[in-house]
């Protein structure tokens, strides 16, 4: 916040953009770290961390908005800068009412406890959408260790259903009845089924599931491709409860038949992402001020 409010300092009208472009180059950032990504793809971190710190210095009084996507310090943010503050953070910034009342607004918790009070201070270190990022991240990563515990403690016919499910929904195997029919069906020759790529039958996947524990190296994997040359097939998908050695990805990268390993972790995300095996407990919508609307001049 404190190189945001000295980019202002000259009193003009600078663009977000600008400040954004300004303080990477200050940091030295580099292009990977610039074009860094949320969790969700939808916003770059450090462009995401300048709006906020924003935010933050507005609400407190230190900087205003002109004019749309613009920002200019206030004679309060002078004021700031003249007593050379090493740094401005949430706590800094507590000094000031209007801010404190923009924090009340965000979180009223009267009856924290301690241990409430330290994660409050470390969930401050980081903006509104890292923080819903993070806490969806973990809520994530605690569903795809459920979902590989049951899949492994249930019944092997049950893995078969699995990847039936989730492959139909990800769009392949044409209707469910035929996807049913095709996995499972041969368990001959390292291949465990046939699926459709599309709805229409235009070409077949063979696919191998494993419902392993142990991890699944590179003589597995040639098992496979050797049965896929010996049915004239070009594609395979490979799905298992566990992991792949390094040795396999390496030999599925170099051979010319399109192989797809599909790992438990893997596997289980796209569980979720296609509401295979999970169900929606609550659901949070991120919206955000449209200036366009209140632009009635």
């Amino acid at each position: 916040m404190l190189p945001l409010l000295h980019h202002a300092a000259d009193g003009a009208d600078h663009p977000l953009k600008e400040a954004v472009e300004a303080l990477a180059k200050k940091f030295q950032l580099t292009e990977e770290e610039a074009h860094a990504y949320l969790p969700s793809g939808q916003q770059f971190v450090f462009q995401n961390r300048v709006a906020w710190a924003r935010t933050y210095l507005k609400k407190a009084g230190l900087i205003s908005s002109p004019r749309r996507g613009c920002l200019r310090i206030t004679d309060r943010g002078r004021s700031v800068l003249e007593g050379n503050p090493t740094s401005i953070d949430v706590g800094f910034l507590e000094r000031f009412p209007e801010f404190v009342a923009f924090k009340q607004l965000r979180r009223d918790k009267p009856d924290e406890s301690p241990a409430d009070n330290r994660a409050s201070s470390n969930a401050d270190e980081k903006t509104p959408h890292e923080a819903l990022e993070a806490a969806h991240d973990r809520l994530r990563s605690e569903l795809v260790a459920e979902i590989l515990t049951t899949i492994k403690s249930s019944d092997p016919s049950v893995f078969e259903e699995i990847v039936v499910d989730l492959l139909v929904r990800m769009g392949y195997g044409g209707s469910r009845k035929d996807a049913g029919r095709a996995i499972g069906r041969s368990g001959d020759e390292g291949i465990d089924g046939i699926i459709k790529e599309d709805r229409l039958g235009l070409d077949i996947i063979y696919v191998q599931a494993k419902r392993w524990d142990t991890t699944v190296g590179r003589p597995e994997i040639q098992k496979f491709a050797g049965a896929l040359e010996g049915q004239r097939a070009r594609k395979g998908i490979f799905l298992t409860t566990s992991e792949f050695s390094r040795e396999a990805e390496e030999y599925v990268s170099r051979i010319d038949k399109k192989i797809i390993l599909i790992d438990g972790i893997t596997m289980a995300r796209h569980m979720i992402d296609f509401g295979v095996g999970v169900s929606l407990v609550s659901s949070y919508e991120v919206k955000k001020l449209d200036l366009d609307y209140f632009d009635l001049a």
